[in-house]
């Protein structure tokens, strides 16, 4: 625990894990059941004419007898009539459920596409529900342009279009996962009337420092496989492949990607988890702090994603959460932020509500790197450094905690760098926690379950601050300008890591690992498939530190009681 150099891909438990991925590759932990259809109306491919007379068409679900109902919407590129298809004894459904690990059981009808609300307990509850296909998706007509400003006008038009039927109460919210979730803000922020509520759970914010490019590195992995996806089965009128590989910079047309968050005004329930780092995370916070809405809330956790959304305790927060803003019923609100704190990927410790986010007690701690790979609460007093290869090592410091600390909110490492070999590199980042001599996971993106506390990227070229969105131990970096290091050039980086909520106990350690590559495995059945990000190029990047360059990690300790 005290080595200063490491080698992160290897951590112990891997062939128990690759076993359990084969199994549930076999056989995946899904339960699909058969709609009840005597208890709702399905109407299939119903028509709904745009602005620009291009017709959107929709599945709607309408509970059986006397409306109108309140409803709840949601557009998508995936194809509403890709459900779950009986085949022998055994139900048929989206791969994805097999590519990527579910630590447990999720749950839904045979009406619930991908990632999508489940029409037959909607209905159940009294709820119109309304699956579209965007534009060029499915069967609905046109051209489509992914997280345009065009695809926020169709949604409100299908916003606008559900308020107005004789079936419906004039009250719409959205509701779904990723892809459901982001295509809420553009629409939100344009106000349509008879939108009351949105609930985007888990959905990214600003696709280039989520997604595509966060820290400024490229990410091949995820993306590539979405986006070959998208091509395959929607007509776009943007090939976001070539944007993305002629557009390494966060540009005007990356921007333009990202939705008016301060103009949202309508009531917002938001999935926040710390277990989707590597998509949803950052964003997801992103939305809840900068939306315009008096009334947003926070649900965090750290378990999978489709079996937290599809559980019975999401689910019924959900429910009163639309019950209060679509039925105007006299529900209390969800807590301002609903807490999870964990001690590893399977023990949660504590679930609690919160006034804000980060909290306003939060005390940030400075560990600072030093000599013998050490974090600790005093500068360094001398000159220190450490090299490392960047494929090869990972610098590694330890701080072994005094007294039980929770850790919740977002970390940021101050460092300074210089590179050997090369004018460039790009650090990843990683906090993990040991218990002892003890390796302790946590619930990670894409079902990973050997994931760090937290994890962080940057490309030291583009280590510029943003001044405007910058804060305090929160920096965001501009990634507009490159500046590459010159020979023997020792340069400050700031680099943020995501957020958690995380409980060591005493005598238990936080482990700080800096790489030039990724530093979990790629391998699909140990590793963090299918994420994968550009590793740095060949060459050695030194960290250094002394009383008047400080190399720290801040951390977000949360006071007892």
């Amino acid at each position: 625990m005290s080595r200063e150099l490491d080698r992160p891909w290897h951590r112990p438990g891997a062939v128990g894990y690759a076993l359990g991925r084969v199994r549930g590759i076999v056989r995946p932990s899904v339960k699909v059941s058969q709609a009840p259809t005597e208890t709702f109306v399905k109407d299939t491919s119903v028509e709904v004419p745009m602005r620009d007379g291009v017709i959107l068409r929709v599945n709607l679900y309408r509970p059986a007898g006397r409306g109108p109902f309140p409803v709840i919407l949601c557009a998508h590129p995936y194809g509403k009539d890709a459900l779950p298809k009986r085949r022998g004894r055994r139900w048929a459904f989206s791969a994805q459920y097999r590519i990527m690990r579910q630590p447990s059981e999720v749950a839904f009808s045979d009406q619930t596409g991908w990632e999508a609300p489940d029409p037959a307990w909607w209905t159940a509850r009294g709820y119109a529900v309304v699956n579209a296909d965007l534009r060029g998706a499915g069967v609905s007509d046109g051209v489509g342009s992914t997280m345009s400003d065009d695809e926020g006008e169709d949604v409100y038009s299908l916003i606008e279009w559900a308020g107005t039927q004789s079936w419906s109460t004039g009250s719409v919210g959205m509701l779904g996962v990723s892809y459901l979730a982001i295509s809420q803000y553009k629409a939100a922020a344009l106000r349509p009337p008879h939108l009351r509520a949105i609930c985007p759970w888990e959905g990214l914010t600003d696709a280039y420092r989520d997604l595509f490019s966060p820290g400024g590195i490229s990410e091949r992995g995820f993306s590539s496989i979405w986006l070959a996806g998208l091509k395959r089965k929607t007509r776009n009128a943007v090939d976001l492949r070539a944007e993305r590989n002629a557009r390494p910079l966060r540009d005007e047309w990356w921007r333009s990607l990202a939705p008016r968050l301060s103009e949202i005004q309508v009531p917002m329930l938001v999935c926040t988890s710390f277990s989707d780092g590597n998509l949803h995370t950052v964003g997801s916070f992103r939305a809840f702090e900068q939306a315009g809405s008096s009334d947003r809330f926070a649900y965090t956790h750290r378990a999978g994603k489709w079996q937290t959304f599809y559980s019975n305790d999401a689910k019924a927060v959900q429910l009163a959460f639309f019950d209060r803003y679509l039925r105007d019923l006299d529900v209390p609100p969800p807590p301002r932020v609903r807490l999870e704190v964990r001690a590893s990927r399977d023990e949660i410790v504590e679930v609690r509500s919160e006034h804000e986010w980060p909290l306003a007690r939060t005390h940030w701690r400075s560990l600072y790197l030093g000599d013998g790979g050490t974090l600790s609460d005093t500068p360094s007093d001398r000159a220190g450094e450490i090299s490392f290869a960047t494929r090869k090592d990972a610098a590694a410091f330890t701080f072994i905690v005094p007294r039980d600390i929770e850790l919740t909110g977002p970390m940021n490492l101050l460092l300074w760098v210089s590179v050997v070999g090369a004018d460039d590199a790009s650090l990843f980042v990683g906090a993990e926690k040991w218990d002892h001599n003890t390796w302790v996971p946590f619930e990670g993106s894409y079902g990973y379950g050997r994931d760090r506390i937290a994890l962080g990227w940057q490309k030291l070229s583009l280590r510029e601050l943003d001044p405007a969105s910058s804060k305090p131990h929160r920096p965001e970096h501009l990634f507009t300008t490159p500046q590459l290091l010159r020979p023997g050039e020792i340069v400050p980086c700031q680099i943020p890591l995501g957020p958690s909520s995380t409980l060591l106990r005493t005598g238990e350690s936080l482990r700080l690992l800096v790489a030039g590559r990724t530093i979990a495995p790629r391998n699909p059945l140990t590793g963090h498939f299918p994420a994968h990000y550009a590793p740095s190029a060949r060459c050695r990047v030194t960290l250094h530190w002394s009383p008047a360059m400080p190399a720290a990690l801040e951390v977000p300790e949360i006071p007892p009681g």
